[in-house]
């Protein structure tokens, strides 16, 4: 049975990220976004926060257990804050969460406690390719039996703060399955391009990674020899990215219904006319619906039950939905909507890019 009560801990989580997207990052996250730049002591102070430390078992150098349900709540309000500096913040998870799920005991007690430090190690993950179509189930990117390890090959895009990577957790084609290998970021063969640019996001740094005959050894594929269950993994991304998704419309939808209740035309607020006070009602009744997919799914996960077509169904709605609850609350604005001075422009163009960040966020 579903039970929608958040307990002391979850409650105590909850309301730090909630203070700290409202006192740190929604003071900046405009200048950052069209900077490109999120300051250093901001994401530190995320990480801090012990969001991921929490989650890691005290065999590894933790001080928690881990909670799908825990990872929605905190995603959402981090979005809220902002979604650029909330996958920023939550990078760390690409790697560790993939590592508790499907790693070896051995790449476990190498990898997890550096997780649990005053600050997270430069890891990242690669995983979307630049080909129409994308199937994660159907990568271009190839890992070949190769004496005692791999040789990869293959071209990976949107992979976050690649250029200071220490080590990328990289996905690639192994006889017809995805399995994930941790490729130095330094091995020879792999190139990192220039940065991207995007159309959303724009505060976080991604990058074009290409792999030509990079080497790796066999310890160093996720899982060992028997591999990853890719399917789980990639569950716990789509969750994830469900959550941040419910943020990102809850922020259009309030600021809208603020600026419905100030903004007067005609003697009276603009909240009064029926067009825009169903409109809003409806982006409420929206993200509530998403919100609770959102939640079964990750209690799903969290009970270890087969949840890929829940987390289908829930993802394909939630990526439309915050398309739509943004370009409504762009639409209550009206043409102040348009302008960058206002911040609902920000979030339609981040909206946008849901459909396309498989394996940009993990819980």
């Amino acid at each position: 049975m579903l039970d929608f009560r958040l307990d002391e801990e979850q409650q105590m989580l909850v309301s730090a990220i909630s203070r700290f997207a409202s006192e740190k990052v929604r003071k900046l996250y405009r200048d950052a976004e069209e900077d490109g730049v999120i300051p250093a002591d901001v994401v530190q102070a995320g990480w801090e926060i012990g969001l991921l430390p929490t989650a890691i078992p005290e065999a590894y150098g933790g001080f928690g257990e881990y909670s799908a349900v825990t990872g929605v709540l905190a995603a959402e309000e981090f979005a809220w804050g902002d979604l650029a500096i909330s996958l920023n913040i939550m990078l760390p998870n690409l790697v560790a969460i993939p590592l508790m799920l499907t790693g070896t005991e051995e790449q476990k007690e190498t990898y997890l406690p550096g997780f649990c430090d005053e600050r997270a190690p430069r890891m990242t993950a690669a995983l979307t390719e630049p080909k129409i179509q994308f199937d994660p189930h159907k990568l271009a990117t190839t890992a070949v039996p190769d004496g005692d390890g791999y040789l990869l090959n293959g071209s990976k895009v949107y992979v976050p703060l690649a250029a200071n990577a220490e080590m990328i957790l990289v996905y690639a084609n192994e006889n017809g399955r995805t399995q994930g290998f941790l490729v130095p970021a330094n091995s020879a063969g792999l190139t990192i391009s220039s940065r991207d640019k995007l159309m959303g996001i724009r505060a976080l740094p991604t990058y074009k990674v290409t792999l030509n005959d990079v080497r790796v050894l066999a310890a160093n594929k996720l899982g060992g020899p028997d591999g990853c269950n890719f399917q789980h993994i990639l569950n716990h991304s789509r969750v994830a990215l469900g959550a941040a998704a419910v943020g990102v419309a809850r922020a259009g939808y309030e600021y809208a219904r603020e600026y419905a209740k100030q903004r007067v035309q005609f003697d009276e607020p603009i909240g009064h006319r029926q067009s825009i006070a169903f409109m809003l009602a409806d982006m409420a009744t929206d993200i509530d619906s998403a919100r609770l997919l959102v939640w079964e799914a990750a209690w799903l996960l969290d009970k270890g039950q087969e949840a890929t077509r829940e987390i289908t169904v829930m993802k394909n709605y939630v990526d439309q939905l915050v398309v739509d609850v943004a370009d409504r609350a762009v639409q209550v604005l009206g043409g102040y909507g348009y302008i960058r001075e206002y911040p609902v422009e920000l979030w339609l163009r981040n909206a946008r890019g849901f459909a396309a960040f498989d394996g940009l966020s993990m819980i």
